[in-house]
């Protein structure tokens, strides 16, 4: 009994470590994988296209002719083409196309625009039920 709860700590710190050393693997692969026209997004939120990769520090620009550099360590994540294009321009997906909307004849208001004007009104009541200015 008291072996177990012994282990029990000691797996759980291993199954951390382990799970740790896997996502800084994937990072390095990631940031080791960058080039440039790439589409990344950054730790902080900014979407941005990669110019130039250099040892430490990667090229983005943010807008036409503006250029930021980054630590290779801010970018959070590569992204494909498609995504970035659809992020940029703000293309939906080819999976979420709008549906084409149905003709509907509207049919005509039986209501009375509204009016702004105190002719009409009751007295002591204006239109929408508020008290009428004096």
């Amino acid at each position: 009994m008291n072996l177990i709860i012994l282990l029990l700590p000691i797996i759980a710190i291993v199954l951390m470590f382990r799970s740790q050393k896997k996502r800084q693997q994937q990072m390095q692969q990631m940031q080791t994988a960058l080039e440039p026209g790439a589409g990344v997004r950054t730790i902080g939120g900014l979407y941005a296209q990669v110019k130039a990769v250099n040892e430490e520090t990667v090229e983005l620009e943010i807008a036409p002719g503006v250029v930021s550099y980054f630590t290779k360590s801010a970018i959070a994540a590569v992204l494909d083409p498609q995504e970035y294009d659809a992020i940029i321009n703000g293309r939906p997906a080819d999976d979420e196309l709008p549906e084409p909307e149905a003709d509907v004849e509207a049919e005509p208001a039986d209501e009375k625009p509204l009016s702004l004007a105190k002719e009409g009104a009751e007295k002591g009541e204006a239109e929408g039920g508020a008290p009428a200015s004096k």
